[in-house]
């Protein structure tokens, strides 16, 4: 199958990278915000211009020789940089060339597949600044393109020669396009608490470092996802930012961060709530499930770092899942390390599991003996009660109550356990929407 062609966006930090994607995609689809180190890990982000599609990668800035942070950030973008069809070489006009911009110009100049370069000049913010591109030629990479990403003057002129240099685009019919609706992909997030091993999850299921892991809490500050084939299907697993209270949020991008996290678990099937086993069950562990489970979306509980637990801590940390959890109700609890790879085998079972579920559908007639039964042994409160129930939809499993009045919340519930526990429909996220009828 024919594949998008890809375009990298690449540059020393703060010059305006996040600020080109968002204008070329038409959305705020990266944070940014003016200071260096926003960005870390790669972003992929499906785009058109003038009728052809092609795939934009924002990285996080270049810096050789920093720490081991910044290394491996750089070696995000050069892993960018060698699989793609071009390159936007992202400078700053306001800055001149600087020896981080010389230094990503060699790495450029060397580059193996010898795809095009097209160095863009950006904060071209007015026409009284065009005149300091021409410094950019010293680069080696031929003339410089005068832009404003901020203000989308001169992007145009960009894409245009851009594209005249990519290969074209496939078909409509023979693109996957997981992100659009009409065909949907089955989505999994990661979330949890800064540093509790998320990243090194997803760098384990989709099989290469995607995102990048450190040591330090809060490195991944957006959400990235990876579609991955697997043999029941293409799953999307989405890595979120480290999600604290809202009373430690306390500067901009750490606060977009954790709306991009919930964004990414309200559009997720199911979440992997991944918790570090050696600091057990924490205050907030317990609010980020109530979050996720408030949200509708099924749970998984990863006990991450159990290699490092001896077998007094595991009866303790398990001893708390059972009570600290318990409003999770039979949600699957699974003992892994990230790092190791133990037991990481199990998810794509579970998986499978809630994705054939997802797609299942139930005669009516089962739908109502269910519901009748269930009524039988717990009436609704204040004489609430199901007249007649029907399976509208799949993907997911989409329930219509017929109902006399107002059902309660919690009764609904209720109703929601019976009929997952009837049809075994697992992890699986289960709508049921209530309609009105007269006595």
């Amino acid at each position: 199958m024919s594949e998008l062609p890809v375009v990298a966006i690449v540059g020393r930090p703060n010059v305006g990278k996040s600020t080109l994607l968002n204008r070329i995609v038409g959305r705020r689809e990266a944070i940014v915000e003016e200071r260096p180190g926003v960005t870390r890990d790669r972003k992929e982000v499906q785009a058109e211009w003038q009728g052809q599609r092609f795939l934009l990668v924002d990285t996080g800035g270049w810096v050789p020789g920093g720490d081991s942070l910044d290394e491996k950030v750089s070696r995000q973008s050069e892993q960018a940089i060698k699989t793609a069809d071009a390159v936007i070489l992202v400078t700053d006009v306001t800055m001149g060339v600087t020896e981080e911009d010389a230094r990503i110009a060699d790495l450029l100049r060397t580059r193996p597949g010898n795809q095009p370069v097209f160095v863009m000049a950006n904060k071209v913010d007015d026409p009284s600044r065009e005149p300091l591109m021409w410094e950019f030629l010293a680069l080696g990479l031929g003339n410089p393109w005068p832009v404003s990403s901020l203000h989308g003057l001169g992007t145009g002129d960009l894409l245009d020669a851009l594209l005249a240099e990519l290969p074209d685009s496939p078909v409509e019919e023979d693109v996957p396009a997981p992100t659009q609706i009409g065909e949907k992909v089955f989505a999994v997030a990661l979330v949890g608490r800064p540093n509790v091993g998320k990243s090194t999850l997803f760098n384990r299921l989709i099989g290469e470092d995607r995102a990048v892991v450190h040591d330090m809490p809060g490195t991944t500050r957006d959400a990235i996802d990876t579609v991955v084939e697997t043999a029941e299907g293409p799953i999307r697993f989405v890595d979120t930012a480290g999600m604290r209270r809202k009373a430690r949020i306390d500067e901009g991008t750490e606060y977009y961060s954790f709306v991009r996290a919930l964004k990414a678990v309200d559009g997720s099937d199911i979440a992997l709530l991944v918790i570090d086993g050696t600091e057990g069950i924490t205050h907030q562990d317990q609010r980020l499930a109530e979050r996720i489970d408030a949200a509708g979306c099924p749970i998984v509980v990863l006990l991450n770092k159990w290699e490092l637990l001896d077998t007094d801590r595991r009866a303790q940390v398990t001893y708390e899942v059972d009570q600290k959890l318990a409003f999770l109700g039979e949600s699957e609890v699974i003992r892994i390390s990230a790092l190791t790879g133990r037991n990481v085998d199990r998810l794509l079972p579970i998986l499978h599991d809630a994705i054939e579920s997802y797609h299942r559908r139930v005669p009516t007639r089962k739908v109502n003996e269910v519901i009748s039964l269930a009524q039988s042994a717990q009436p609704a409160p204040h004489g609430g009660r199901i007249l007649y129930a029907t399976q509208g939809a799949t993907d997911p499993p989409t329930f219509t109550l017929f109902a006399n009045k107002e059902i309660h919340a919690t009764y609904l519930r209720y109703l929601e356990r019976k009929l997952r526990e009837a049809f075994n429909l697992g992890a699986t996220p289960i709508k049921i929407r209530v309609r009105q009828r007269g006595n």
